[in-house]
């Protein structure tokens, strides 16, 4: 599915051929997230993930960025999370070395100009400001907060307006000096071109990048005992609640048990919370669960919106269908969760954004690479016990987190919810 080099910088360079697809797509993957900075510092990953589609050296302002990926019709955007920061674009063939020009320009030499960086952030402030007042975004916030009390993996990934506003040129500037470096930068290709031919073109790009030893991730710890509840009252027409527990990390061999039991739980219109809160008791419009996998923590994460008076019922419904996972799932259903989590997968992969994000990803964060073929094993090597097993031991009343978003809800009678 694909190859991989490793340059003399240390540079690592992942591809794969697709020569059946009209596009190409570039995923520059860095070491740089929440988990690497300190209290002071929170949001300084994210705000320099703004600063290259201000203006680099080649392309000296936002619209000489823009212009020349969007210009030949193709799209480019960034992401910021927990532990790596993604730089991407997707062209037509034709245009593929130009953007590339582009995207790497971007890494490399950014302007980082003083002007356009206190332009950015106030733009930043204002991104904050938006998810604080969005119910739905600030529940997502709460529930990491509960999850992951007072360390970085529970912080805001943005951080805060306060820390946003304190961040100076010279912290933004040592920051990206020491995380983006070869050494700890993956670049991954998918398309319509060689390996060789990407090889060739980085190795030329990037002779004058050394690489450096990064800072280190903040471990996380979970030093909570028993179900915790975090209630943020605010005037809305519903409430919005996330309930969650701790989960696997990437490497945890029970991780693809984990992901089919999510996806029987919260996964689909088909899942047991949507069939129940949607279907049968008509309590929510929208519920679903999410599993996340980190270097060394996890978490599963069911989110809805209801009616103000029906909190109650519905955490009451998502802690019973909590519990009813502890008996192992029919064959019939696991092969449904298990059919249905490998039709996404490889459909995704048709998709050359797509496989150059799981060849990238992967390899920053584990330094190995699964093909989706043997993710497929994987699940299906998955076994009824092995649903009820995971269950038991993640989905544990004293294990569980709740956040609620909205005008209701006592946090002492919702504790009480919480048990089994």
């Amino acid at each position: 599915m694909y190859q991989r080099s490793v340059l003399d910088n240390k540079l690592r360079v992942l591809t794969s051929t697709m020569a059946h697809t009209k596009s190409v797509s570039m995923v520059i993957c860095v070491g740089a997230g929440s988990r690497y900075e300190s209290d002071k510092l929170a949001g300084v990953s994210h705000f320099i993930e703004h600063l290259p589609f201000k203006g680099t050296k080649n392309w000296p302002t936002a619209r000489d960025v823009s212009e020349a990926i969007e210009g030949v019709g193709g799209v480019m955007n960034a992401s910021t999370d927990r532990e790596m920061t993604v730089f991407w674009c997707k062209v037509a063939r034709l245009h593929y070395k130009t953007a590339f020009s582009v995207l790497l320009d971007m890494v490399l030499h950014s302007r980082l100009d003083p002007e356009e960086v206190e332009k950015e952030r106030e733009v930043i402030q204002e991104e904050l400001r938006m998810t604080y007042d969005q119910p739905s975004y600030r529940v997502d916030l709460l529930i990491d907060e509960a999850m992951w009390p007072d360390q970085a993996m529970g912080r805001d990934v943005g951080g805060t307006p306060e820390t946003v506003a304190d961040i100076q040129q010279k912290d933004i500037r040592e920051y990206m000096h020491q995380q983006y470096n070869p050494a700890n930068t993956v670049v991954a290709v998918a398309g319509n071109v060689t390996h060789d031919e990407v090889v060739d073109m980085l190795v030329e790009t990037t002779r004058d990048w050394k690489p450096l030893e990064p800072l280190k991730w903040e471990p996380a710890t979970d030093g909570v005992d028993g179900p915790v509840v975090k209630v943020e009252r605010r005037r809305s027409d519903q409430s919005h609640l996330c309930l969650g527990v701790p989960g696997l990390s990437l490497a945890h061999p029970d991780r693809y048990a984990f992901n089919l039991m999510n996806t029987i739980l919260g996964d689909g219109m088909s899942s047991r919370l949507f069939l129940n809160l949607r279907e049968e008791q008509g309590l929510a419009y929208d519920v679903h669960s999410s599993t996340s996998y980190f270097r060394d923590t996890g978490s599963l994460v069911v989110y809805c919106g209801v009616e103000p008076h029906k909190t109650n019922d519905a955490v009451k419904t998502i802690v019973q269908e909590f519990k009813g996972m502890h008996e192992a799932p029919s064959e019939q259903e696991l092969n449904k969760a298990r059919e249905y989590s490998k039709g996404r997968l490889l459909l995704r992969m048709e998709d050359t954004r797509s496989v150059a994000s799981w060849l990238g990803a992967q390899e920053l964060l584990q330094d190995s690479v699964r093909t989706p073929d043997e993710v497929v094993d994987l699940l299906d090597a998955v076994e009824p016990a092995d649903i009820a097993r995971v269950a038991i031991d993640l989905l544990d009343d004293d294990k569980i987190r709740l956040a609620v978003v909205g005008p209701r809800g006592g946090a002492k009678t919702l504790a009480g919810l919480l048990r089994f």
